[in-house]
């Protein structure tokens, strides 16, 4: 393995200790670096082991593909216990969809670790799906089955899962909310500060103030996001109120 580890020496120019980034972005310790190495390896460096086997990550996305589906569709499970097989079947699809997938390796910038032979700037969009979903297969062959689930409970479902916006009934929660705040005539504001804390992703929280109390909190990979879930956040406080 000392070819693709003379690809982790290159890597560190770009995105700085491809370890330490590494850490932060899983919120653990990898094990074993070479399988995550492997994660980032495209196939046109065209590089085999001692039997011939290519080294690249298209066997970890299967991998990650299938470990996904059955974490999604385990919460699924346990979340909507009214829902049917052709229910499941749906909302899951709608998550783990080529397009989610692609906007969270976009999200978590992973495209700045892989290593190739052809320009990041020319690759398809669905480099960044492929590569989170070799991410995951990485994360489960290092550390097991707990570890991948919390990382995708943690990077997936907390920030992005949520039954009633895939069902479609609420559209947006902000739009909600500042339309209700409109009819009851209550100012306010959503106070949107760049977050410090020690994720390697850049971050923003969001203070939702109405009629000048601080009603929800919430942080997220874009001011966009973090908005939204913060009025998720004020709808529920505020239901009683709003219905």
């Amino acid at each position: 393995m000392s070819v693709i580890r003379n690809i982790l020496n290159s890597r560190s120019s770009k995105g700085g200790n491809f370890f330490n980034s590494l850490h932060k972005l899983l919120g653990f310790r990898p094990k074993n670096i070479e399988i995550y190495e492997r994660a980032f390896t495209h196939r046109s460096l065209n590089i085999k082991d001692k039997l011939g086997n290519p080294i690249n990550y298209e066997r970890l996305e299967f991998l990650g593909d299938a470990m996904l589906g059955s974490v999604i569709a385990s919460h699924l499970y346990q979340e909507v216990p009214e829902g049917d097989e052709g229910y499941l079947t749906k909302m899951r699809s709608k998550i783990v969809s080529r397009k989610h997938l692609n906007e969270l390796g976009k999200d978590m910038n992973l495209i700045r670790f892989v290593k190739s032979n052809i320009p990041n700037d020319q690759f398809g969009v669905n480099i960044h799906g492929n590569i989170f979903e070799a991410l995951i297969g990485a994360i489960y062959l290092d550390r097991g089955y707990k570890y991948c689930t919390k990382f995708i409970y943690n990077r997936v479902i907390e920030p992005y899962v949520d039954i009633e916006t895939l069902e479609g009934r609420v559209i947006s929660y902000k739009s909600l909310l500042i339309e209700w705040c409109q009819k009851q005539k209550k100012e306010f504001n959503y106070q949107v500060y760049e977050d410090t804390g020690k994720d390697e992703l850049k971050h923003f929280a969001v203070k939702l103030w109405i009629d000048k109390k601080v009603i929800s909190k919430a942080r997220a990979t874009s001011k966009k996001k973090a908005e939204e879930k913060a009025s998720k956040r004020a709808c529920y406080a505020l239901q009683n109120k709003m219905n």
